[in-house]
């Protein structure tokens, strides 16, 4: 659908001035971005402006003891698990991204049980709020994508990346939408199918097998376009990018949370580089970009920029705090290395 020929002025939330940042450590953030694709005709000349510096606040990262099915060692999985998982994804630094797409499967295929079981369906991080638990602040979390995005009923969604779906499903129930999953690996496709069957969801939802850097879709197929924490995997983000502005209609939007480095990380620094090394062999990523980096390659592939921001900056609580063993609590208890000792 063609947007209206006026568009809509530039879309921001009104936010405090940025903080002292003088002795602010480095953050390494999930990072909202909303852009929308360019309708035909002149071009728009509203442009984002950059996210303001985060917040001064200790960061602290684990790299997490990620667990799946193994053949390899049955008298004790776990540890066999977290080695296959460590080997692949150093052999993915070792050898470079041109092998991406199958590293990431390999990843994915050891994760996923253990994703399920201590996070649940979705599989990403959220900001949180005083006396919320993991499960209220990732619904919460995707409720504010499909807010953003402007859903109605009956529109025709992709999700870029969708895991085993549980976005994907808050997704449709709560915007009476019709979501197809965009996923390249076969066990959680599986996964995905049987669940969406179980909550009645599988004739509105459904997985589709494929690499994102080569969509099997028409060009300006989809209402809607989102990806959650999911193109960070993309091995040429502008590549990626173009993908789906591609399938998306003009005038329609595309909402992504992703990961960033922000501008207070030093490559200099040994303590900034091990928490940033941690992440990406704890997640299963290429290099981290940075904002900057993450929003020039929206515009590069034809976006426009409508709104972005860094949801951690008014956030009181880390979004790493489930990942923290000094904070206790029966939602996080199991993703501990000791929870999961007690409750396998």
């Amino acid at each position: 659908r063609q947007p209206p020929a006026d568009p809509p002025p530039y879309r921001s939330k009104l936010r405090p001035p940025p903080p002292d940042t003088s002795r602010s450590p480095p953050r390494t953030h999930f990072f909202p971005t909303k852009v929308q694709r360019r309708p035909a005709g002149p071009p728009c000349c509203r442009q984002a402006t950059p996210p303001p510096p985060c917040p001064s606040r200790e960061p602290w990262i684990s790299r997490p003891a990620l667990a799946g099915r193994s053949t390899r060692n049955r008298s004790n999985p776990r540890s066999t698990s977290m080695r296959n998982i460590m080997d692949i994804t150093e052999g993915r630094r070792n050898r470079g991204n041109p092998t991406t797409p199958i590293w990431v499967n390999k990843y994915y295929d050891l994760a996923t049980s253990f994703y399920e079981y201590g996070w649940g369906e979705s599989f990403h991080f959220a900001h949180r709020w005083n006396g919320e638990s993991l499960r209220e602040s990732i619904k919460r979390h995707e409720h504010f994508l499909a807010l953003q995005l402007e859903l109605k009923p009956g529109m025709k969604v992709l999700d870029v990346g969708c895991g085993i779906g549980g976005p994907l499903r808050e997704i449709a129930r709560f915007s009476s939408t019709s979501v197809t999953g965009l996923n390249n690996n076969d066990y959680q496709i599986t996964r995905g199918k049987a669940l969406n069957r179980s909550v009645g969801l599988g004739a509105t939802c459904d997985f589709v097998k494929a690499d994102f850097m080569k969509m099997p879709f028409s060009d300006n197929t989809f209402d809607a376009v989102y990806a959650i924490e999911a193109t960070c995997h993309a091995p040429d983000p502008v590549g990626c990018y173009k993908e789906i502005y591609r399938v998306l209609k003009p005038g329609q939007c595309f909402a992504v949370y992703e990961w960033c480095i922000t501008d207070h990380y030093d490559p200099n620094n040994a303590t900034h580089k091990r928490i940033k090394d941690e992440i990406e062999l704890g997640n299963g990523l290429p290099d981290i970009r940075s904002t900057r980096q993450c929003l020039q390659a929206v515009k590069d592939a034809g976006f426009e920029v409508i709104w972005d921001k860094d949801l951690a900056e008014d956030s009181p609580l880390p979004w790493y705090l489930p990942l923290d063993p000094s904070r206790f609590s029966l939602s996080s208890f199991r993703l501990t290395t000791v929870g999961r000792i007690i409750t396998r």
